[in-house]
C-alpha cells in the first residue's frame, strides 16, 4: 500500500478490487512521508494493475505520465478548464447516465510533453443532482459505466474514513515513517469494525457517535456489555449479585466488595 499524507479531504485513495479493499495512497521517501513534490521530483510510481482514485486537486499530468509508465492506472475528475483534442468518439452505453464516451489526447502548453499517452475521457449525468461530472482514465479496458462507479466508490471510501477521523479522534499520524502511519489506520480500522458489530448486534438503535461516547465513559465499569448494549441506562447491578452470578459460572469466589478472582483449591 502507499500512502498520501492526508493534509487535505481530498487525498487519492487506492482502490484494490481483488478484495474490495480500499487503501490511502501514501507517497514516501527515505526520510519518511512527504507530500507531492514539486514538477522536478522523481517519479511517483505505483503498484502495476493498481487503480488510484483522486479528486481534481491532483490533476498532475506529469504524475499521470509516471504512473502510467509503472503499470498503474487512475481514474480522476477532469478540471473544467482543461484542454483536450478529441482521437476517437466511443458509443455511449444506453440507460447508464452517460453522456460522452471519448479517447482523447491532452492539449494547451506543454501537456503532450508532460503526459504523451491516449487517456478515456467520460461524462458522466450525477443521479442524486442532475449535474455533469467529467472523469478521465488511462485504463484501456473499463467502461464508461465502471469508470463513473469507481469514482462513486471514492466517495464511499471519503465518508468511512470521515466517519474514522470524527469517532476515533484521529486528526493526525503518530509516526511519520509509512509503516508507523499504516499500523494506525489498520488499528483503527479494527477498533472500526468492532463498534460496527456492536452498533450491529445491539435492539438499542445506537448512533455510532454515541456508541462511541458512551463506550468511553463506561470503560472501566463492570458491566454486562450486551445487557448494556441493550439497556444502557438501565440501573447498573448490584456489586454482590455481579460476584454471585461470576461465581456459579466460572467456579470461582469473588469477594462482595472486589472483582478479584480467587482460585479455590
Amino acid at each position: 500500500m502507499q500512502v498520501e499524507v492526508p493534509g487535505r479531504g481530498d487525498q487519492p485513495w487506492i482502490i484494490d478490487d481483488r478484495l474490495q479493499l480500499a487503501g490511502l495512497v501514501i507517497h514516501h521517501h527515505d526520510g519518511g512521508l512527504a507530500t507531492r513534490a514539486a514538477p522536478d521530483r522523481e517519479p511517483d510510481f505505483i503498484v502495476p494493475d493498481t487503480i488510484v482514485v483522486d479528486d481534481r486537486g491532483y490533476n498532475d499530468y506529469r504524475l499521470f505520465d509516471d504512473w502510467t509508465d509503472s503499470g498503474g492506472f487512475f481514474v480522476t475528475r477532469m478540471k473544467g478548464n482543461a484542454q483536450f483534442e478529441v482521437v476517437e468518439e466511443l458509443e455511449p452505453p444506453q440507460n447508464r447516465n452517460i453522456v460522452k464516451d471519448q479517447i482523447v489526447r491532452m492539449a494547451g502548453a506543454g501537456a503532450q510533453e508532460k503526459c504523451p499517452h491516449l487517456l478515456h475521457r467520460v461524462e458522466a449525468i450525477r443521479e442524486d443532482a442532475g449535474d455533469i461530472l467529467v472523469f478521465l482514465t488511462n485504463h484501456p479496458g473499463l467502461g464508461a459505466s465502471t469508470i463513473a462507479a469507481i469514482y462513486k466508490d471514492r466517495w464511499q471510501i471519503e465518508l468511512f474514513f470521515k466517519a474514522l477521523k470524527q469517532n476515533l479522534k484521529i486528526k493526525t499520524f503518530v509516526g511519520t515513517l509509512a509503516n508507523a502511519a499504516k499500523t494506525q489506520i489498520r488499528t483503527a480500522l479494527i477498533a472500526m469494525l468492532l463498534l460496527r458489530h456492536l452498533q450491529l448486534f445491539s435492539r438499542f438503535g445506537w448512533s455510532l457517535f454515541n456508541l462511541v461516547a458512551l463506550l468511553h465513559m463506561n470503560l472501566f465499569t463492570h458491566r454486562d456489555l450486551i445487557a448494556w448494549l441493550n439497556q444502557p441506562f438501565a440501573t447498573p447491578p448490584d456489586p454482590q449479585d455481579v460476584a454471585v452470578r461470576r461465581r456459579g459460572r466460572y467456579g470461582r469466589f469473588y469477594s462482595a466488595t472486589s472483582t478479584t478472582p480467587v482460585i479455590s483449591g
